[in-house]
């Protein structure tokens, strides 16, 4: 008889299975018929292997171009993870401390370690003659069309430090949509010869401008600065927050944008002139760091770090 005795454990998980269920007017016994005939759960499908496998749909036969999308690709996933982290920040509101708060800027910045670390690929991943070759095929999509990216800018910092530096300091105690017309990114998405906005930009505005609006007036009083001066004063005090934010900062700001430029440089600055980004933003103002002057948390530093923010070392 001892073998058809059922471990007590066993017992007590089924009892918690039965109350779960009934707490929601479920029928527990169907669900437990249901597990009989449930396959058992694969690495493949659980990823969706086959359908991450398909998703690349190059323009061309130009073998690097499936380098291209694939990294591309891979960015856009550990921005949505970064998204993930702030997203649990901001539903921790009102139970926030610094060590939960720390932990998640300890995932985010290791995302965008390995994206940076990674950048490599980009910049000597592919032959340069390739690179000109396909490139032409994608106008005029470009990367500055990352929505995932303006979202984690948004979600960072008040808009006011996004606004274009020309103007930031007419813009300061301007309202959130005047100073959402005149965010920093617009500036780098015009035509070369004319000032007027690309396609890029426009057909991006098209797509996100209303939901991009929507997020930065959402994220007013729960950004991540908010965030953090709604913590204690003792909380706040705490270094490890402190050079985490500031990693972040320095992360998204300077060296990720740096990046972009170095590989710009590798692949379009020539002589007599630089070759245009295919989405006809001026590469060489817009992507270095030390003409943008974008700082998510300026209160975090010195005047003399504010001074040399961007510039090499």
């Amino acid at each position: 008889m001892s073998e058809h005795l059922i471990d007590p454990e066993v017992i007590e998980l089924v009892a918690k299975l039965k109350t779960k269920y009934d707490k929601n007017g479920q029928d527990f016994k169907a669900y437990l018929e249901g597990l009989i005939y449930q396959e058992y759960t694969s690495y493949w499908d659980y990823i969706q292997i086959d359908t991450l496998l398909s998703l690349q749909k190059p323009k061309t036969d130009i073998p690097d171009e499936q380098i291209f999308i694939m990294y591309h690709q891979i960015t856009e996933l550990y921005f949505k993870l970064t998204l993930h982290e702030i997203n649990q920040l901001k539903a921790k509101k009102n139970e926030l401390n610094a060590e939960f708060f720390v932990a998640r800027l300890k995932r985010m910045n290791s995302y965008f370690k390995n994206l940076i670390h990674s950048f490599e690929i980009m910049i000597d991943g592919m032959e340069p003659a390739q690179f000109l070759k396909f490139r032409m095929s994608l106008l005029p999509a470009s990367g500055f069309q990352s929505a995932q990216y303006r979202m984690i800018e948004i979600c960072a910092t008040p808009i006011s430090n996004l606004v274009s530096h020309t103007v930031r300091e007419d813009l300061k105690s301007a309202g959130l949509e005047q100073q959402f017309e005149k965010i920093y990114w617009k500036s780098g998405a015009t035509e070369l010869s004319s000032g007027k906005k690309t396609l890029t930009l426009t057909q991006f505005e098209e797509k996100y401008a209303f939901e991009l609006l929507r997020l930065a007036k959402e994220s007013e009083d729960n950004n991540l600065w908010k965030l953090y001066l709604s913590l204690p004063e003792s909380e706040q005090q705490k270094s490890e927050l402190k050079e985490a934010l500031k990693e972040f900062d320095k992360s998204v700001n300077i060296q990720w944008p740096l990046m972009h430029y170095k590989s710009a440089v590798r692949y379009l600055q020539k002589s007599p002139a630089d070759i245009a980004a295919t989405g006809g933003t001026n590469w060489q103002k817009y992507l270095p760091p030390r003409f943008q002057l974008r700082v998510f948390f300026p209160d975090l530093y010195s005047q003399e770090e504010l001074s040399n923010w961007g510039k090499p070392n």
